[in-house]
């Protein structure tokens, strides 16, 4: 079963490589002494998984600039270490359904002993960051086992039709284009903003959106919502992993509206 630390080191490649200036990249290491002034924080995990996972920084980091020149680098550090824990523990839920928040989250001293260790690569510079995790798991539910019965237990009736929606009826020739890609994205939310605003948006700036980390995201067809659900990662990359969609009629609706 995947735990918490599996998917923060997951997001943390993803986000650090995309957040920080130079896009480092984020791989695990054999441990390394922290450099002078390393820093650290610690998230208190609530919920199914709980526990506290604290990640300690080379002091070095904070004259590299990584999260952008003229910036405080300590709070911007801050800032991209929560958002980490945070879509860690909303990507645990959307990977094994335990769910997992962070209640708090604070500055702590960069000592003690380290479970993971990982080196961020940045050009020709390497920063140790080492990783203490002390997040208890819930135990994995045992597997039912088949009924020992001689007799084999009937198959679940289908519904009845008149409780399933029938599938839309499509309209002539458009069965043709079932086979046409189209565009889809995701929208992670929204925000208005006066035009002198977006004038002085500049590298570091960050725009807050109208949607919670852990609210869902919509799947955009058209200009048309076709489903929601939450943000995972595939392979380094992110996707979507679906938990509603709109009825069949309405999806088809999307479509008729691009033709």
């Amino acid at each position: 079963m995947k735990t918490y630390f599996d998917c923060w080191a997951g997001v943390a490649a993803a986000l650090f490589s995309q957040a920080l200036a130079g896009e480092p990249e984020l791989s695990e290491s054999l441990p390394k002494p922290l450099g002078e002034g390393a820093f650290a924080w610690a998230a208190t995990l609530g919920g199914e998984a709980e526990g506290h996972f604290t990640v300690m920084f080379d002091g070095a980091l904070l004259h590299a600039s990584l999260v952008g020149e003229g910036i405080d680098q300590k709070a911007g550090w801050s800032e991209l270490v929560r958002e980490t824990a945070d879509a860690a523990a909303g990507d645990l839920l959307a990977r094994t359904g335990k769910t997992c928040r962070v209640v708090n989250f604070e500055a702590v001293p960069a000592a003690g002993q380290a479970t993971h260790a990982f080196q961020l690569r940045a050009g020709d510079r390497t920063f140790a960051i080492l990783v203490r995790d002390e997040v208890r798991m819930p135990e994995a539910e045992p597997i039912p086992q088949p009924a020992t019965s001689p007799a084999a237990a009937p198959a679940a009736a289908d519904p009845p039709a008149a409780t399933r929606e029938p599938a839309p009826a499509l309209s002539p020739g458009l069965e043709l284009l079932l086979d046409v890609e189209m565009e889809a994205s995701l929208r992670f939310g929204s925000r208005e903003m006066p035009l002198g605003e977006i004038l002085d948006l500049g590298p570091g700036d960050v725009v807050e959106l109208d949607r919670h980390v852990a609210d869902p995201v919509d799947l955009i067809v058209g200009d048309k919502i076709v489903a929601r659900g939450e943000v995972v990662l595939v392979n380094g990359n992110f996707g979507l992993r679906v938990t509603e969609v709109a009825a069949p009629r309405k999806r088809l609706e999307t479509i008729r509206c691009l033709f």
